[in-house]
């Protein structure tokens, strides 16, 4: 909620999430074509169809907005296994639609731009900072203390401003977050990335 009320702020939702999204029936019915027909290096492509909607919808021009008192019930994973499928879906279809995004960015505020190229480069740095701290302990025998706690001290800002923004301290607890970013969700993004197609 934070992360689109924000993009909304500055313009335009870059992801409207398929069981939150209302579309106006004429807009959806002249992309239809468009839509119906994702392809990705010359082969069709299925998944991240919300995303990609989102992208075609502010290429025709339109806007995408945020309406925080919206009420939508969607199934998600309980289980592992189910997770990680759905990241590794999500992790293509951002990396994909950033792709065919580039060239809308000079038309939305820098803002979003920021946001669009951090959403995809700031896994890449925290991966990149994980195997140099993990080379360095290799190779050295010393723990990388400062980007250790860089990684934490970044972790608790952004879990601070969420639960107060939220007014509500069980943001605090998604710190815990981290590690399942780290040993399960950075390898999965380095495996989406290498499997686009």
């Amino acid at each position: 909620n934070e992360e689109r009320a924000a993009q909304a702020r500055f313009g335009a939702v870059m992801c409207c999430c398929g069981p939150c999204a209302i579309y106006r029936r004429s807009a959806l019915a002249s992309l239809l074509d468009q839509y119906e027909s994702q392809y990705f290096r010359g082969k069709p492509s299925d998944f991240g169809e919300d995303r990609h909607l989102t992208i075609l919808m502010l290429k025709a021009g339109f806007r995408t907005e945020y309406v925080p008192s919206a009420i939508a019930a969607t199934v998600v994973p309980n289980k592992l296994g189910p997770y990680l499928r759905q990241q590794l879906r999500w992790a293509r279809s951002t990396f994909r639609d950033t792709l065919l995004g580039l060239r809308l960015l000079p038309n939305l505020n820098r803002f979003l731009t920021l946001d669009v190229v951090g959403q995809n480069l700031g896994p890449l740095l925290l991966a990149l900072s994980v195997l140099t701290g993990l080379a360095q302990l290799a190779l050295t025998g010393n723990v990388p203390w400062l980007p250790a706690l860089m990684i934490v001290a970044m972790t608790m800002i952004h879990c601070s401003v969420v639960a107060l923004r939220a007014r509500q301290l069980r943001f605090l607890g998604f710190s815990l977050h981290a590690f399942i970013s780290i040993f399960l969700l950075l390898p999965l993004k380095a495996y989406a990335l290498c499997t686009l197609s």
